[in-house]
């Protein structure tokens, strides 16, 4: 069952839209928006959509997908950002943080195993 959610959240009245959307999908404004937002490794986690955002991107993701593939954009990621679709007719905006883990993990610092007597019988000796 494919419903429309209506989020309150954000609330457009007190926030202005970050980029407008003529008769079809900007990918590349999309894109640069959320480039501009990116800082010290940080990045937006949600792409908040109006109605007809919404229906602009159901239409450019359908090119690609086919358009039972995206009847609901509910789970949806685009460009690495959560979509959440909320109540008012028209409204963009990029929110929320995102942290790259990449240089924090411990798991990425741990150095490589090694067999020391495996590998002493592999070093060549001069």
């Amino acid at each position: 069952m494919n419903t429309r959610h209506d989020t309150p959240v954000p609330d457009t009245t007190s926030l202005v839209a970050e980029l407008r959307m003529n008769d079809t999908w900007n990918s590349r404004a999309v894109s640069e928006l959320i480039r501009s937002k990116c800082r010290f490794g940080e990045t937006p986690a949600f792409l908040f959509v109006g109605k007809k955002e919404a229906d602009l991107l159901r239409e450019h993701l359908a090119e690609v997908f086919g358009a039972e593939s995206v009847a609901t954009l509910h789970q949806t990621y685009y460009m690495g950002l959560e979509v959440v679709e909320i109540g008012c007719d028209s409204f963009l905006f990029t929110a929320g943080r995102k942290v790259v883990r990449t240089l924090q993990d411990p798991i990425a610092r741990r150095p490589a195993w090694r067999d020391r007597e495996t590998e002493a019988m592999w070093q060549l000796r001069i």
